[in-house]
């Protein structure tokens, strides 16, 4: 298989993506990677060619889309742009699948732009497996869609369960809705209008509303909002177990310094089971292709589990499943406008 890194997008770039890149090596020996960027500083940062010869090859993308360009402005200018280039490159079946840590806006656009959504997608979503104090928890969407319909978030659900099934090879999954309160009367209109599309189709084992306080203690296995709310959880989440670690490490450090040594194994194996290095990066739902989202902060140690995730991802022929889900009942019977 083969894989388009984008070299140029990230808080991180190109040191750190291009270094992730050479780490993944070992672990995906019978793919390829196509380093997509510009070409003089790409060569710069891969070092001894005969370590990196035979699995990687250089496409060169003279511009770059910076993290705070508008997303479909940068695609309508920067035509030769690492994003734009790669995404050709899936468009026109060059590459297998593209991963960028770069401006997350610019490259679901250019997705959805040049590489198409699956047949009956409406909005492609972005799915996390998110680490909680009860286990792992499938968020969608987190950040495609900020101002989706209430059939947007239906067909998140569903396509959240086919990557379950697929993916994480669960039997059953259960979905819930973040809302306000539990009751199915409580949020907005759109929480509302989805949560009536939830409750009324028999494919979907829904629990009902969730709240964010009940949210790492893992209420179903899949949880669904817009992608607005879906990026503030991310992201106070990762805040969240950043800050709280940390504090655990210098309070061990003050009251009992002698144990410091001790509890640092412990403290740091916990750390890594909510860090999103582990994880990688995160599948864009519903496009005609693989299309893996990282964070933007994204280190070697990110890149590599990425693309290690992305070989992974492919194998199990996921746009299949999603293909088959969408179709096995009606959509959008209501709620697919508010107003």
């Amino acid at each position: 298989m083969r894989i388009a890194l984008d070299a140029m997008g990230g808080d991180n770039a190109p040191g750190e993506i291009i270094a992730g890149a050479l780490d993944a090596l070992d672990h995906i020996k019978d793919d390829q990677l196509v380093l997509v960027g510009d070409e003089s500083t790409i060569r710069g940062h891969l070092g001894d060619q005969s370590r990196w010869q035979s699995q990687i090859s250089i496409v060169h993308a003279p511009e770059a889309v910076a993290m705070d360009d508008p997303p479909v402005e940068a695609m309508r200018r920067k035509r030769k742009s690492s994003i734009a280039v790669m995404t050709e490159l899936a468009a026109d079946g060059k590459v297998d699948a593209v991963v960028s840590a770069g401006n997350t806006g610019a490259f679901v656009a250019a997705c959805q732009m040049r590489m198409r959504l699956l047949p009956g997608v409406a909005r492609p979503g972005i799915l996390v497996v998110f680490p909680t104090f009860a286990g792992p928890v499938a968020l969608c969407d987190v950040g495609a869609n900020i101002a989706p319909k209430p059939n947007h978030l239906h067909q998140y659900a569903l396509m959240a369960i086919a990557y379950v099934t697929q993916v994480l090879q669960q039997t059953h999954s259960t979905v819930g809705l973040i809302s306000v309160g539990q009751e199915n009367a409580k949020g907005n209109e759109l929480v509302r209008a989805t949560n009536q599309l939830l409750r009324d189709d028999k494919r979907i084992d829904f629990v009902g509303n969730v709240e964010p306080c009940d949210f790492l203690k893992r209420p179903a296995d899949i949880i669904i909002c817009d992608g607005f709310v879906g990026n503030v959880i991310l992201k106070l989440t990762e805040g969240l177990a950043e800050g709280l670690f940390k504090t655990i490490k210098r309070e061990i450090a003050r009251s009992k310094p002698d144990m410091v040594e001790y509890f640092k194994p412990v403290v740091d194996n916990l750390y890594a089971k909510h860090d999103y290095s582990e994880y990688g990066g995160a599948p864009l739902l519903g496009v005609d292709g693989t299309c893996i989202i990282c964070h933007g902060s994204s280190n070697a140690r990110a890149i590599k589990s990425a693309l290690v995730s992305t070989t992974k991802q492919m194998r199990f022929d996921i746009n299949r499943k999603i293909t088959e889900q969408l179709q096995s009942g009606s959509l959008g019977k209501i709620g697919n406008s508010i107003g």
